[in-house]
């Protein structure tokens, strides 16, 4: 019930925001942003209704959320973890990290660990070099990375003590 709700509400406030931009298509990554936030991932369903909401075909939508790296089309973990693989971020050892995170987590980069907790990928680059090597934990950054870092940064985020104003 609080889920339908919670789903009612943010509808209405898209619509809403939609009603009142000049040009709603501009809002078409905000609007997938938003449905992901509530689904955890931007399924089928979710992107019928971004489609439905903005008055553009699911073509479209798909186009643009195949496009852009920070929408999930199938279901991530609660922690999405981007690890930098961009040159500065290489000569920096950057690749020993992400095998580090890969043999921590037992998951390979573009897996989700079997309790839901952790996704990991790589990304070209973070924009970070001047902290290389870095990685992004949902929108957080995390750099000058050593294997001791990346250990204390997945303890806490397993235990909670990270969680607090993460963003997803």
């Amino acid at each position: 019930m609080e889920a339908t709700n919670q789903k009612t509400g943010l509808l209405k406030e898209l619509e809403q925001r939609i009603r009142r931009a000049e040009h709603p298509r501009e809002l078409v990554v905000d609007v997938m942003l938003a449905l992901q936030e509530q689904y955890g991932y931007l399924s089928d369903d979710a992107l019928e209704e971004a489609a439905r909401l903005l008055g553009m075909s699911l073509l479209e939508l798909e186009e643009l959320a195949s496009f852009y790296d920070f929408i999930y089309r199938r279901p991530v973990g609660r922690f999405v973890i981007r690890v930098c693989d961009s040159v500065v971020c290489w000569l920096e050892e950057g690749e020993k990290l992400g095998e580090h995170l890969e043999a921590r987590l037992g998951i390979r980069m573009g897996e989700t660990t079997p309790d839901g907790l952790f996704t990991l990928l790589p990304v070209c680059c973070i924009g970070y070099c001047d902290m290389a090597p870095a990685m992004l934990v949902n929108r957080r950054v995390y750099g000058n990375l050593n294997q001791e870092k990346i250990d204390k940064i997945l303890e806490e985020l397993r235990t909670g003590d990270e969680r607090k104003g993460l963003p997803r």
